[in-house]
């Protein structure tokens, strides 16, 4: 004998339940995640305005200004560019026996070369003692008397270089020559410019 059941559709009575369990569990997930969670709220509208200040700097230049003789300001000049000029010629000079060394170039280039040179610093001495500074400088007229003598040294020392590429020896007195240049070449250059800051800051 079969059982009746008064109620045709038994599965309403669950659909509720379910909904109740969804509802009770949502509302337990956001107050989980509410008090869980750091969570700022930030009001729109309002805006924060920063002002820079800066303080005006007084700002206190002191010149001190030297007037020189318009002699000496040209002699000073004149000697400095004679310095640049000695330094181009001394470069040559060691870069003509540095090829020779190396076997760059042939004994007759080197020969030629270095006459070459000896005319050129001869020409130098010629230019460099005369005129000189105004007589009203005894200064700088002890000075440039003391760079005359440095400029005939080295001119002395370009002679010398050729003598030593031509001597029947393996090229010591070549050697010595060139140091004995490259000496008296700095030294011509350091009291030109300690003659010219002497002169300027008087």
């Amino acid at each position: 004998m079969e059982t009746y059941n008064s109620d045709p559709k038994p599965g309403r009575l669950i659909l509720p339940l379910v909904l109740i369990g969804m509802i009770a569990t949502t509302y337990t997930f956001i107050n989980r995640v509410a008090t869980n969670n750091s969570i700022e709220l930030v009001s729109e509208g309002t805006t924060t305005t920063v002002v820079e200040t800066a303080e005006a700097e007084e700002t206190t230049t002191t010149s001190t200004t030297t007037t020189l003789p318009e002699g000496v300001v040209n002699y000073l000049e004149e000697i400095t560019g004679e310095k640049i000029q000695a330094i181009e010629l001394g470069k040559k000079v060691l870069e003509t026996n540095q090829r020779w060394d190396d076997k760059i170039t042939s004994y007759q280039e080197a020969q030629q070369e270095f006459q070459e040179f000896i005319d050129d610093f001869a020409n130098f001495v010629e230019v460099f003692s005369s005129p000189g500074p105004p007589n009203s400088s005894s200064s700088l007229m002890s000075s440039h008397d003391e760079l005359v003598v440095l400029v005939n040294l080295i001119a002395d020392d370009t002679v010398e270089l050729l003598e030593g590429l031509t001597a029947p020896d393996t090229g010591e007195r070549r050697s010595a020559a060139l140091d004995s240049f490259n000496s008296n070449l700095d030294l011509f250059i350091s009291r030109i410019e300690q003659t010219v800051a002497s002169a300027t800051s008087s």
